[in-house]
C-alpha cells in the first residue's frame, strides 16, 4: 500500500490551499515557500515525505517529539505556527513567480501585523529574498522587522534542499529557539 495519493488525486489539488496553523502573539511563525500538493491533498503543512521540517523542529529542541503533519494544531500548545509566503499548492517551487513572490511578501507582512509573533522564520532563504526583495540575503536573523515582528530566515527543509542535513538545519533552527525564549 503506498502513502503517497494517487496521481489524479494529486493533479487535482493543483492551486489548492491550506489553512494556517496560527493564533495572535505566538513566539515563531514559521513560513514556508507554498504548499506542496501532497499538503494541499492532506491539508497538513510539510506533508510530502522527506520533507525534513517535523524532524528538524524537533531535532532542534522547539517540540517535545517529532510531531507528524497531521498533529500540526499541536505547535499552537508550544506558542508556534504555520503560514507560507504563497498560498496555492504547487508541485515545485519553481512554479512560482517572482511577482507572485513580491505579493505574497506584502499579504504576509500584513498577516505579520495582524498576529503579531515575535519571529516569522521563513523557511528558505531565496523565497525570503524574493519575496521581500533582500537580494543579499543570508540565513539567520535579518535587519527587516514588521512591526515589532522580527524576521529570521532558515534553511528549506525540503528534501531537495541536498546542502543542509537535518542536523545541519536543526543547528540553524535551534540558534532561532535560543533567541526566542
Amino acid at each position: 500500500m503506498s502513502s503517497l495519493p494517487p496521481p489524479e488525486e494529486l493533479r487535482a489539488a493543483r492551486d489548492g490551499v491550506i489553512d494556517d496553523v496560527a493564533a495572535p502573539g505566538l513566539s515563531v511563525l514559521f513560513c514556508g515557500i507554498n504548499p506542496s500538493l501532497m499538503s494541499a491533498v492532506t491539508g497538513h503543512h510539510f506533508a510530502r515525505p522527506g520533507n525534513r521540517f517535523w524532524p528538524v523542529l524537533h531535532l532542534s529542541g522547539f517540540t517535545p517529539r517529532q510531531l507528524r503533519p497531521a498533529e500540526q494544531r499541536e505547535l499552537l500548545t508550544y506558542g508556534l505556527g504555520i503560514t507560507n509566503v504563497v498560498a496555492r499548492a504547487t508541485a515545485r517551487a519553481d512554479e512560482v513567480s517572482a511577482e507572485e513572490f513580491r505579493e505574497g511578501g506584502r499579504l504576509l507582512a500584513a498577516k505579520v501585523a495582524r498576529l503579531r509573533p515575535t519571529w516569522l522564520a521563513v523557511v528558505g532563504v531565496t523565497a525570503y529574498r524574493t519575496a521581500f526583495e533582500e537580494p543579499k540575503a543570508r540565513i539567520g536573523p535579518q535587519e527587516r522587522t514588521i512591526g515589532g515582528t522580527r524576521i529570521w530566515a532558515l534553511p528549506n527543509p525540503s528534501g531537495l534542499n541536498a546542502h543542509w542535513t537535518a542536523q545541519t538545519m536543526a543547528e540553524e533552527y535551534a540558534r532561532l529557539r535560543q533567541d526566542s525564549r
